[in-house]
């Protein structure tokens, strides 16, 4: 069974981006940026359904999931690079 793990990863770097550009913004509080990220994710999910071949799901609901996930990822990522990087 194929994931389409690049098509995730790609989701999971997008929100990523837009997570940093909500931090570097001070209108945005800290506390909405992995909603932010959810949201993003679920949306690119869905277009990333219609819009790549290789993606993992092959109706809404489960290329929502799959978005909304990946998007979540992102937040997790950045507090394992900050954690990471305190010494």
């Amino acid at each position: 069974m194929d994931f389409g793990i690049g098509s995730v990863t790609a989701i999971t770097a997008i929100c990523y981006l837009g997570g940093m550009a909500c931090k570097a913004t001070t209108k945005v509080k800290d506390e909405v940026i992995p909603v932010v990220c959810g949201l993003t994710g679920g949306i690119l999910g869905v277009a990333g359904m219609y819009l790549m071949p290789e993606f993992p799901a092959t109706d809404v609901i489960n290329a929502a999931a799959i978005g909304i996930v990946s998007g979540l990822a992102a937040t997790g990522a950045h507090q394992v690079i900050k954690q990471a990087s305190k010494k």
